[in-house]
């Protein structure tokens, strides 16, 4: 270990070895493992160097060693047969997805009846019970009973002042305007329509037939389209490649098919009509061309592009492709089964904890930079107060 120490340190630059040289001058009479441990983190301390450290550990990171081509060929043949194993072993992994597919459609229909009441809660066909609409918010737990009531009273007092709405208006288009991946997809011109989304459901295929799963999004009657239900079907494939087995990594989404929007005349926002000036090149006169383009719109959603049989696809298609699969995959297994909770936002919050220790480190660094920054004798805050030429906005 000593020696893989000095290797990398003779590498590293004089200047970012100082501190590190500095440590070992001050714990001379320590033993070794004290001394290691200090220079561990005396080293994780120093950005510099720690970026020289992992520049060589990634240099030897994925670098074959040599071994197997050294080895004899006996073991060699064993070798062979170990991942002929493996190539079995990837079979039985695909049937065991296979398994859980059937148990997710076993479980869909569990999941379905309170799915549906939920739809009906939504579009004012069921109107729930005071037992059901009873719900002990964390912070109501410290309220006394005199403000929970006061509470009510104000709540009641506004209820009077506005109209009695139905169901849960905008519901769909709230969940929506709540998630990232799919606001990113949403235009001012589709709020209007997805306003009449009343539920998403999931369906997946029956027994026995290729595995797939199909979305289904119900819209009451709307003056856009004719369609009740919009759909856009998933197929997918759970079986390792046979010129690449060890690749395999659970099913995966082959292609995507949508539906055909029946829209009413002149309400497809799919679309946008754009006139152009054309100038005669002869006679100098000048006409004006109307000409139908393509519109950004999260309706774009069910005409993906299509995959050729021999599955190559350009670089733009693979890229729409890939983030479509995505959206499928995050529609159907997040947003369908925890809708409320996108809904009131509990969902995101949940999803942002994830990025908060991160978020927290990165302050903490930056913290530590302008610290550095502060101390260093050299440092000129001038040189930072403004951009550089090339970085200012035209």
């Amino acid at each position: 270990m000593a020696d893989i120490d000095n290797k990398d340190q003779a590498e590293m630059d004089p200047a970012d070895m100082e501190d590190v040289e500095e440590v070992e001058e001050e714990e001379t009479g320590e033993d070794e493992n004290s001394k290691a441990r200090q220079l561990t983190v005396q080293m994780m301390q120093n950005p510099q160097i720690l970026a020289a450290l992992q520049e060589r550990l990634d240099g030897l990171n994925g670098s074959p060693s040599g071994y197997m081509e050294s080895l004899p060929k006996v073991v060699k043949r064993r070798v062979n047969a170990l991942k002929n194993l493996q190539v079995k072993c990837a079979h039985i992994e695909a049937k065991f997805y296979e398994e859980v597919h059937e148990l997710e459609r076993k479980y869909a229909a569990l999941y379905q009846p309170l799915f549906d009441k939920r739809s009906d809660i939504v579009k004012a066909a069921y109107e729930p019970t005071d037992e059901e609409c009873e719900w002990k918010a964390d912070e109501e737990e410290e309220l006394t009973d005199e403000m929970k009531e006061k509470a009510k009273l104000e709540e009641e007092k506004k209820d009077e002042e506005k109209e009695d709405p139905k169901g849960i208006p905008e519901f769909w288009l709230t969940v929506f305007k709540n998630v990232d991946l799919l606001s990113d997809m949403l235009q001012e011109h589709d709020e209007p329509i997805l306003k009449h989304l009343q539920d998403i459901k999931v369906k997946f295929s029956d027994p026995g037939q290729p595995m797939s799963f199909t979305l289904e999004f119900h819209f009451e009657p709307n003056d856009f389209f004719t369609n009740t239900v919009l759909t856009k079907t998933y197929k997918m494939r759970s079986e390792p490649d046979e010129n690449d087995p060890f690749s395999f990594d659970g099913p995966e989404i082959m292609s995507c098919t949508g539906c055909t929007i029946d829209w009413t005349k002149g309400k497809n926002v799919t679309l946008k009509t754009i006139k152009k000036k054309q100038k005669h090149k002869g006679r100098g006169t000048v006409r004006t061309v109307t000409k139908t383009v393509p519109n950004d719109s999260f309706f774009n959603f069910f005409t993906p592009p299509e995959v050729p049989e021999n599955g190559e696809l350009d670089e733009d298609s693979e890229a729409i492709l890939a983030a479509d699969f995505e959206i499928g995959h995050f529609i159907r297994e997040r947003i369908v089964p925890r809708a409320v909770l996108y809904f009131t936002g509990e969902a995101i919050e949940d999803d942002d904890d994830d990025y908060d220790e991160e978020g927290e480190e990165a302050d903490d660094e930056e913290g530590e930079e302008e610290a550095d920054e502060e101390n260093d004798p050299d440092y000129d805050p001038k040189k930072d107060a403004a951009p550089p030429a090339e970085c200012k906005q035209q």
